[in-house]
């Protein structure tokens, strides 16, 4: 077993198989998702930009967490999603393990290299994957919805409109529900601890010069008990930085975005060491409050954008281009109900 626990409701030492240590708890996903939909700017549809919106991304951004114990292969395949252990280089696993600015295009190509390596699959995760997978699939989301809200806008058929319509709708869940898994990994990658060989107390089998903890108690008491009690919404959301949305490239800023986290594993074991994730101490709150904060920030500025590149982008079947139907040359009917 590769991954070991404990929860944060007990003190017991729990065994779970390699993939089942959750980034932040229930609590911590929530409120990056609540933060993120709440800092979307006027650019955004407006429907994405309520109340209620945000508050069911909000609790969208738990489901992966809860899709656990379905069965094989489902949960081999998913649960391995949620990290990705790297040295302190960022190479993943060890020495011979491919960098994380270098990983191929495909998640079937870097398996290959891990198992070149000799490093199992299941041990080494694949978070950036899902990170750049669930980002693709809401720009094709958007794609969909700017050009079901431009035909249902022109439609002069009543019962083409009223199509267009009910497919915008459906359109707008599956946005609501796809922002919230990108939510999900996001949050994840924000997490320290989700991207080390250091996931849960220092490894067993490396050297711990500065005598950090080998707890495996240490992740689930970081991310459970403490952020529910100690980080709020409100702390989250005055902590967040500028949105960064030039020159951007979504594998450069994937690898970005986790060795940002890698950087903070260090210190966090310090300030474990030093005592700041014992009750209100205020260096362990703003350690989390950040690295939340850091999640909440790179989940608003990937919905962003999305939404900008989903206007590029051609959909359906014959392909229709995005800006066309927008500028009212094409006509999508054919493309989006189906031709058969």
């Amino acid at each position: 077993m590769k991954r070991l626990i404990a929860t944060a409701f007990a003190l017991t030492l729990i065994v779970l198989p390699p993939a089942e240590v959750a980034a932040w708890g229930a609590s911590g996903h929530r409120m990056v998702g609540q933060a993120a939909m709440r800092a979307l700017p006027e650019e955004l549809p407006a429907f994405l930009r309520t109340a209620e919106a945000a508050a069911q991304v909000g609790e969208l951004s738990r489901e992966p967490d809860r899709w656990k114990g379905a069965g094989q292969p489902h949960g081999r395949e998913r649960d391995t999603a949620h990290f990705v252990d790297m040295i302190e280089d960022g190479r993943i696993m060890t020495e011979a393990g491919p960098h994380i600015r270098d990983l191929p295009t495909l998640k079937s190509e870097y398996d290959a290299l891990l198992l070149e390596a000799g490093i199992k699959v299941n041990d080494a995760g694949y978070l950036p994957y899902a990170i750049m997978d669930a980002w693709l699939q809401v720009v094709q989301d958007f794609a969909y919805w700017r050009v079901l809200t431009a035909a249902e806008a022109r439609e002069t058929d009543l019962a083409r409109q009223a199509w267009y319509r009910e497919d915008r709708l459906r359109r707008e869940a599956l946005l609501l529900r796809d922002i919230g898994m990108l939510s999900h990994y996001i949050s994840d990658g924000s997490q320290p601890l989700h991207t080390t060989i250091h996931y849960n107390g220092w490894d067993r089998d490396t050297d711990n010069p500065e005598g950090f903890t080998r707890s495996r108690q240490t992740h689930g008491l970081f991310e459970g008990d403490f952020v529910r009690d100690r980080v709020n919404l409100q702390g989250i959301e005055a902590a967040m930085t500028a949105p960064r949305l030039d020159g951007f490239d979504l594998r450069a800023r994937t690898a970005d975005y986790l060795l940002v986290a890698l950087d903070q594993v260090v210190p966090f074991y310090r300030l474990e060491k030093a005592g700041g994730f014992v009750e209100a101490d205020p260096r362990g709150v703003d350690f989390a409050t950040q690295r939340l904060a850091a999640g909440a920030s790179e989940l608003r500025d990937l919905i962003v954008l999305a939404w900008r590149e989903s206007g590029t982008r051609s959909i359906g079947w014959p392909a229709v281009k995005v800006a066309e139907v927008q500028a009212g040359t094409v006509d999508p009917w054919l493309s989006m109900i189906g031709q058969d």
